[in-house]
């Protein structure tokens, strides 16, 4: 008979490993549960607390777990899991927001293929500044620049220098939306940490976005009439899809088939007003035709950039209207000269307004919150808020413009923009008062978690890093083309350069005007409208350029006229 003896051990050695196993695995689940709860832990204490939605806590604790505010109060006592930050001296405010900006997606280069510049160059000043979307989407039925499908959340990339100093300068959170000409796409609300696209996202889609910036290139829509045409009939041809899909579904049966079309299912939810839409307009005609456009269609309109939106309050606050207002305030581009001639009346006017658009907003009952509107320098954020500040809008207001506002505006609410228990755990923690001169930001909490601030270093000038500096005075000498041998007539251009926008006006025969639809090209192309009065008559010209050096030359082009030609130069 076979010794069975030790079989039977290996049967018992087999039995208590199993038995053991467990205790082990669950003893090291618990020790790292704790680890992590220890890390994901943070008690801010003996802080002044500025709530946003409530009063503020002048001595209190506001307690941190698992990436969201746990306690805030003054008689919160801290686990002792936490790590203490002792916040005396300290005020904790929730993380700001910047309500409209494109951080986070990769700024695209514009196609390079062999020869295409030596064939492009004779056509450059009329065809344009082409201005490259952040994607194309893939067997669209539209142009890239006209594909509202493009989601900010596919091409969004975590890191870079931007989010860095973005945060440094007190940042927890933006709306990101990918650049373009007329519907660029649809925005994602981003948390500006995580190593992946997908830690930092808080809410997508959350807007689709439209501007009235032509195409260029020669391509549809070139002008300022084309753009707000081909707006409207891809709305109307989105309704007319949405009508032909729904007969289909109900009774397929002897119905053809109808194509299916991404560009135009894209806007379905805005039509539904389901989605808001948010339209670049600075100034007052364009927020009128966005206005016009949202009535018409039953939008649920916001405003981006709002310069000149204190003149239209009247509507805005009729038709509930919020404004993403820019805190990028025009300024001197450039030094002033002994021989230059001085600022025009308007540009001055538009440099002394921009500081009390916030306060005239406020008093008219318009919602609005503050965005950075692609400002060289993000540190000017809050100083150009303590502006808006000094110039009649309250403390509280301004605040609350980019912390709960925004989040109110973009749908957010419920999870940003205030301390309170259960919300996501951003948190921007200042030495001195956010909008004092001698502030300092001491600590950004992002989904719970502190992030390092890095120094901040001086943003490189205008006309670095490829970007070239096409601000300042600049005189131009414009033939309009209208006649058999016009004479060039002398005006004054002036140009304020906001990364890839531009703004700014005209002086002289022509008129006094602010130009619109301003766009820079990678290479100096400028593009821009303006109203221009010839003789008796007031219509809007297209001016398309190329800007070497302090040299700009180009080609105007009136609808319906034959085209003319403008030479400029820039004081050295």
């Amino acid at each position: 008979m076979r010794d069975l003896r030790p079989n039977f051990l290996l049967v018992l050695l087999i039995v208590s490993a199993v038995s053991i196993c467990p205790r082990l695995m669950n003893s090291t689940v618990r020790a790292q549960q704790q680890q992590r709860s220890a890390i994901d832990t943070y008690a801010i204490t003996n802080a002044r607390v500025v709530t946003v939605s409530g009063p503020v806590i002048e001595r209190g604790t506001v307690l941190i777990r698992d990436g969201l505010i746990a306690a805030v109060g003054a008689n919160v006592n801290a686990p002792a899991d936490a790590r203490i930050i002792d916040g005396a001296g300290l005020t904790v405010y929730p993380g700001l927001i910047d309500a409209n900006t494109s951080l986070a997606i990769p700024r695209p280069t514009p196609p390079a293929t062999p020869g295409s510049e030596a064939t492009a160059a004779p056509f450059a000043d009329f065809l344009g500044p082409r201005t490259p979307p952040s994607a194309m989407s893939p067997n669209s039925t539209q142009l890239p620049g006209l594909q509202p499908e493009i989601l900010a959340a596919d091409i969004i990339r975590p890191g870079g220098e931007q989010i860095e100093a973005a945060r440094s300068a007190g940042m927890t959170a933006a709306l990101t939306a990918p650049r373009g000409n007329v519907f660029p796409g649809q925005s994602a609300l981003i948390n500006l940490a995580g190593d992946t696209p997908q830690q930092m996202i808080v809410a997508t889609p959350v807007a689709l976005h439209v501007g009235f910036t032509p195409l260029g290139t020669g391509q549809y829509p070139g002008s300022l009439m084309g753009v707000i045409a081909s707006i409207r009939q891809m709305l109307l041809d989105a309704q007319r899809y949405r009508e032909v899909n729904a007969i289909y579904n109900r009774n397929p049966r002897g119905v053809r088939r109808p194509g299916p079309d991404k560009s135009l299912a894209a806007l379905l939810p805005a039509l539904a007003r389901q989605m808001p839409i948010v339209v670049q307009a600075e100034r007052e005609r364009e927020i009128i035709r966005a206005l016009d456009l949202a009535q018409e269609f039953n939008l649920r309109l916001i405003i981006a950039g709002g310069a000149e939106a204190w003149k239209v309050t009247d509507r805005l606050r009729a038709l509930n209207v919020p404004v993403l207002l820019s805190l990028n305030y025009p300024r001197r581009t450039t030094a002033q000269l002994p021989e230059a001639d001085p600022d025009p009346l308007r540009v001055l006017r538009e440099r002394a307004e921009a500081p009390r658009t916030a306060g005239k907003l406020a008093t008219a009952g318009v919602a609005f919150a503050f965005q950075s509107g692609e400002m060289t320098s993000i540190a000017d954020y809050l100083t150009n808020a303590a502006k808006a500040i000094e110039n009649g809008l309250a403390r509280a207001e301004a605040l609350r413009a980019m912390t709960l506002r925004p989040a109110e505006i973009l749908g957010v609410a419920d999870r940003l923009g205030s301390i309170e228990v259960g919300k996501i755990a951003n948190l921007t923690v200042t030495r001195g008062d956010i909008f004092a001169r001698d502030r300092h930001i001491a600590h950004v909490f992002i989904d719970g978690r502190p992030v390092e601030l890095k120094v901040a270093t001086t943003p490189p000038a205008a006309g670095a890093s490829g970007t070239v500096n096409v601000g300042g005075t600049w005189s131009l000498e414009v033939t309009t083309g209208a006649g058999g041998a016009p004479q060039p007539v002398s005006v004054t251009l002036m140009l304020q350069q906001q990364g890839e926008r531009l703004s700014g006006s005209i002086q002289g025969p022509l008129g006094s005007n602010p130009i619109a639809n301003g766009a820079l090209g990678a290479g100096g192309e400028v593009r821009f409208t303006v109203p221009v009065t010839d003789a008796t008559q007031t219509n809007e010209a297209t001016f398309t350029g190329t800007v070497t050096g302090n040299t700009m030359r180009g080609t105007m082009q009136i609808v319906g006229r034959p085209s003319g030609s403008f030479t400029g130069t820039r004081p050295q």
